[in-house]
C-alpha cells in the first residue's frame, strides 16, 4: 500500500512493520536505558492523529489564503498561477524525497499550491460560470463522507482494493500522458483533448465517466491516507512525521479538487 502516496512510501514508521524497523536502529544501551524506565503514555515527541490533524488544518489554512490572493490578483497577473504550478511541483518532489519531513517545506507547498489552485480555478470560472463553486463543495462532500466512513470503520484499506487502485492509476497516468502530447502536438483540438470525446452510442464525454472514476480512485486514496497516519501514530514514528500525513492529504485533497473542477467543466463546456 505504500506505493500509493509517495509521502508516505520512503518511511518504515507508516509500514506495519514500522515500530521494528524503528526499533533496530537503536542501540542496545539504549533498550535496556528504555526498558530500565517506567511505562509512560506516548506524548509530546511522538505522532498523534490530534497533532497530524492539526498541522493539516493549518497548511489547508496556508493553501486558502495562497488561493484567495491569487483569484484576485489573476486579472492583473494572468500567469502567475502557471509559475506556481511548476514551483508546487519543486516543492512536492523535494517533500517526497526528503528522507526528515520538514514542516517549513509542506507549508511552503501548501501555500504556493494555493496560489496555483486560486489562479486556475479563476481561468475556469472566466470560461465556465459556477464550475468552481460546484467544485468546492463537490471535494467538501466527497471528503467529508470518506472521513466519516472511515472514523466508522465501514471502509478500510485492502490488498487487494489497494492492487487494483494501483493498476487504475498507472492507466490513468499514461492516458493522461497520451492525451496531453495529443493536445500539444494538435492530434486533437478538443478542449480538453480525448476527454471531450463523447462515448458512441450514449453522447456522454469520455471525461465525465473517467472524472467519477477518477473520484472513486481519489476516496480511496484518502483512505489510505489516513490509514497510514492511523499506523504511524500506532507505530510511535517521531512528531515530526505528523508533516508527511499533512504533505500526503494536501496532495490528494487538491488532486480530487482539481479532477472535480476540470469534470465540471466538461459537462457544462
Amino acid at each position: 500500500m505504500a506505493l500509493n502516496n509517495p509521502a508516505f512510501s520512503r518511511d518504515a514508521a507508516f509500514s506495519s512493520r514500522g515500530g521494528i524497523a524503528v526499533a533496530n536502529q537503536v542501540s542496545n544501551q539504549q533498550l535496556n536505558d528504555m526498558y530500565s524506565r517506567e511505562s509512560a503514555p506516548k506524548t509530546g515527541d511522538v505522532m498523534t492523529v490530534e497533532d497530524t490533524i492539526a498541522k493539516t488544518v493549518g497548511a489547508f489554512a496556508l493553501l486558502l489564503v495562497g488561493a484567495g490572493l491569487s483569484w484576485v490578483l489573476a486579472p492583473a497577473m494572468p500567469f502567475l498561477w502557471i509559475g506556481a504550478g511548476i514551483i508546487g511541483f519543486v516543492l512536492a518532489l523535494v517533500n517526497i524525497f526528503k528522507k526528515q519531513p520538514s514542516g517549513a517545506l509542506v507549508l511552503a507547498y501548501s501555500a504556493v499550491e494555493g496560489v496555483f489552485v486560486g489562479g486556475i480555478s479563476r481561468f475556469f470560472e472566466n470560461a465556465y460560470g459556477g464550475v468552481v463553486t460546484q467544485a468546492v463543495i463537490a471535494t467538501i462532500v466527497v471528503v467529508g463522507v470518506t472521513l466519516a466512513l472511515f472514523a466508522s470503520g465501514k471502509i478500510r484499506a485492502s490488498k487487494k482494493a489497494t492492487k487494483v487502485f494501483m493498476i487504475a492509476m498507472i492507466g490513468y497516468v499514461v492516458f493522461s500522458l497520451v492525451n496531453l502530447v495529443m493536445m500539444l502536438t494538435g492530434a486533437t483540438d478538443n478542449a480538453f483533448g480525448l476527454r471531450s470525446a463523447e462515448i458512441p452510442f450514449l453522447g456522454i464525454p469520455f471525461g465525465v465517466v473517467l472524472g467519477v472514476l477518477v473520484v472513486i480512485m481519489a476516496a480511496y486514496s484518502l483512505v489510505l491516507d489516513f490509514d497510514f497516519i492511523q499506523k504511524g501514530a500506532a507505530n510511535g514514528a517521531p512528531r515530526a512525521f505528523g508533516w508527511k500525513g499533512t504533505f500526503g492529504i494536501m496532495v490528494t485533497v487538491i488532486w480530487l479538487y482539481l479532477e472535480l473542477l476540470r469534470m465540471f467543466a466538461i459537462i457544462r463546456d
